[in-house]
Order: structure tokens, then sequence, then C-alpha cells
């Protein structure tokens, strides 16, 4: 559930956990200061309680308050107590998917290729929330509207809210899985195991049928007119969105890692104006203006056994970000780098930027009392989230970086190298300057 002040329509802040925010409504004669309690409401309906009260400081000029107007939620948005309103069809058909493979890195990468793949089949796209410890709307995060200027898309929220008993009514409810055609005895079960069932039921969905197809669920945008309108024909011949308004997969239409020809979609992702206030005045407290490097490391028990599959083969995982198996194959360093290489490399970024702050992403060691002994006498403080579960704070501060290094196998460098890449800032990799 989300509300949208008046005079911003930009800005939407999210009822799923407590806020104070400030509103500021500006008239040609007098500007109002309103401070907001938004508490947290059910998912389809929001009521204040009795108890709940809204403030306002009317700062007038000499000229008076006449025929001032204060609007404090603006319509089409949603309104205190009130349901969201309905949104038209869209008779080019809807498009689901479970995010249901990996965590945030893994379902970024398949957001941006089914982003790719809505496109290219021309339906509107509903946007899973990012399944972390929570889940996580993809508007709580990032832009909405910005998102919309690359293709129609809304979130899976507000498409189960204002949308599905219209389009997709309980009893006519079809859930999709793609299967080769080589296993036709294969059964679909969208809701079977975790986290496919707790994601349908976390938006009260059950399918009165289940069914399986064989049709390409890739696009790559960079491929020619030709191929991309050849797939949209075999889709539409298949799934006519007259008869098939909305196609629900089992999981997402998209390749790990994404398509290179994709990338640049990640132009689209900016992150909410909510979250960039709050993540600005962290780092301006935190770096007071001066330049920081921020580094990703990966060296977790559950990584440092998956790297011992990756030395001398062509692709693993994210690794064609850094590296293309035509240029070598990809090095146990390229995945695992040493503790040394990290110094070193690290500390030599911070040298060349000038930079006197040094952020540490990691899911599990952080070498930071290393990194403090070589430079804190050299004037450089070294920070990091103070816990792992810190996501957002870790992706927005590698994401901001004057500088940064990740590591060239990790989705979640993925993630931040193009988002780095979408705004022109400069990034780099672990474990490329000693290839095995």
């Amino acid at each position: 559930m989300f509300f949208q002040p008046s005079g911003s329509s930009d800005r939407w802040f999210s009822s799923s956990e407590m806020v104070l925010n400030y509103v500021q409504v500006v008239s040609s004669k007098i500007a109002v200061v309103i401070l907001l309690w938004i508490i947290s409401c059910e998912v389809y309906t929001c009521e204040l309680p009795d108890d709940i009260k809204i403030t306002a400081d009317i700062l007038a000029d000499n000229q008076g308050t006449d025929n001032v107007e204060v609007s404090i939620f603006e319509s089409p948005g949603i309104k205190l107590g009130q349901a969201k309103p309905k949104l038209d069809i869209d008779p080019r058909g809807y498009l689901l998917y479970c995010p249901c493979m990996g965590r945030f890195g893994n379902q970024a990468e398949h957001l941006v290729g089914a982003l790719a793949f809505a496109k290219a089949i021309d339906r509107t796209l509903a946007i899973p929330p990012f399944r972390t410890y929570v889940n996580v709307p993809f508007s709580d995060w990032f832009q909405l509207e910005r998102m919309q200027e690359f293709h129609r898309v809304l979130t899976m929220e507000d498409f189960v809210e204002r949308l599905a008993q219209d389009v997709w009514p309980s009893g006519k409810r079809v859930g999709y899985c793609v299967y080769p055609l080589s296993m036709k005895k294969a059964e679909c079960q969208m809701k079977q195991g975790s986290p496919f069932g707790p994601f349908w039921d976390s938006f009260h969905v059950d399918f009165d049928k289940m069914d399986k197809f064989s049709l390409p669920v890739h696009a790559d945008l960079s491929n020619s007119d030709h191929v991309l309108n050849t797939l949209k024909e075999k889709w539409d011949s298949r799934f006519p969105p007259s008869e098939y308004p909305v196609i629900a997969l089992k999981g997402a239409p998209a390749p790990y890692p994404v398509f290179s020809g994709n990338r640049f979609i990640q132009q689209y992702m900016k992150w909410s104006v909510t979250v960039a206030i709050q993540m600005n005045e962290i780092i301006q407290r935190m770096f007071s203006g001066d330049k920081f490097v921020a580094i990703h490391l990966r060296n977790g028990l559950d990584w440092v056994r998956a790297c011992e599959h990756a030395k001398g083969i062509r692709q693993f995982m994210a690794s064609p970000q850094c590296n293309t198996p035509a240029e070598r194959n990809v090095t146990h360093a390229m995945c695992l780098p040493s503790e040394q290489d990290i110094l070193t490399l690290t500390t030599r970024a911070l040298e060349q930027e000038g930079a006197k702050h040094l952020y540490i992403a990691t899911d599990s060691e952080s070498y930071e009392k290393q990194f403090k002994e070589i430079l804190e006498p050299k004037g450089i403080q070294v920070h990091t989230a103070g816990s792992t579960l810190d996501l957002l704070q870790d992706l927005y501060f590698m994401s901001e970086a004057d500088y940064f290094i990740g590591n060239c196998v990790s989705s979640v460098t993925s993630f931040v190298k193009r988002q780095r890449d979408s705004s022109g800032r400069r990034s780099n990799f672990f474990g490329l300057d000693k290839p095995e």
C-alpha cells in the first residue's frame, strides 16, 4: 500500500512499516508543512485509527490566507480509508512470474530479462516483489514511473489488488510451466515446494488449472527486428491476448545471467526518492562529502564451495560481466580472490582516487581489521554496514561510490555494475590482474 503526497507525483511512501515523513504543499500565498504518522495498514485498505492526529502549521504572508486549498492526497492516488481505484485493462495482456531462483542478485538479473521479454511479446509486466528476508515491493526501492518509460509495467501488488478480479478472476486462473518437448510427461506444479507456494500464497492466488507448453521464453533486444517479431508471432499464435489475457509462469521468462544486449534496461531502474533521501543522508553523515571507494566481497562458506567448480570453465554464474568466453576461461581468482589481492587492489584504488573512506559490503569476511592496519595510518577510514542483512544500504552505497571493485562472478556485483554503468560511474573487478 502506498501514499502519494500532493505535488509529488514521483514520491510514494510505503505503509509497510511505520514512517514519519513530511509533505510540503505550496500555494501562491502560503506554505503548508504537514507532519504525518503513516501506520502499517492492511493489504487492501488503509484506515487511520481514531487516535492518529494530523497537524498543520500554516505559515501565511502579510496578505492573508484567502482562497487557500490544501490537498494532502491527490487523485488517482489512494485516499485515506479507501482502497486504490481499479485500473484500466490492457487489451494486449499481462505477464506474471514467480521470482523463485536465488536471492536478490539473481532476481535482479531475471527482472531485466523479464522486462525484455515482456517488451518483445508486448504484454504488460506485473513486477513481482524482491524476495529478501521479507517481500519488498519493487516501488519501495525503485521508481515505477521511470521503468514505465521503458515498457508498460505495474507492481504485482497493484495487479492483484486493482485488476485481478476483472481480468484474472478466481475460477479462471491458469498457471503455465515451460518444458522442452522431451519432457511431455512432466507435470506442471505451480506451487509445489518453496519458494513457489509461499510466493503465490502471499498474494492469495490459487490456480484452477495448470498447463505446460514449449515456446521460447527469452528475448535479447539486441537481436534483429525479424527475430523479435517472429518471437511475438509465436506467442500471439499460441496465446492470443483476447483468449489468454494473463500468462502466469512458474519461473522467470529470462536467462541467467542476463543477456548483454539487455543490460541497458538497468538505466530505467532508478532508486525511489524516499530511498535516495534516506541513503544520501547516511552517506553524508558517514563520509562528510569526502570521496569513498566501495568493494563487494563474496566469501561465505556456500560461495567458497561454489568456487571450487569455477576454474577452467567458459562461463560461471555472472562471469560474462567481466570476462567473455572468447577472452579466456573463468579462473578461481575471479570467483574467490585472495586476501592479499583484495588488500592490494583496494589500497591502490583508494590512493589513486584520493579517497578518504572505504566501504566494505560482504556476505561473510570483511577483512576490516587488516584494512584498518593498512589504511588508518594513511588517514583513510574503514566502514561496513555492521550487518550482512543490510542489503539496501550495501546496494546503494556500492552504486553511488566514487569507485567500485566487485566480484566478477557475483550477480549482486552484476546489479551494481549495471547500475553504475547507467550513470557513468567507474568500476573494476577482483581477480583479473593475475589470470591462472
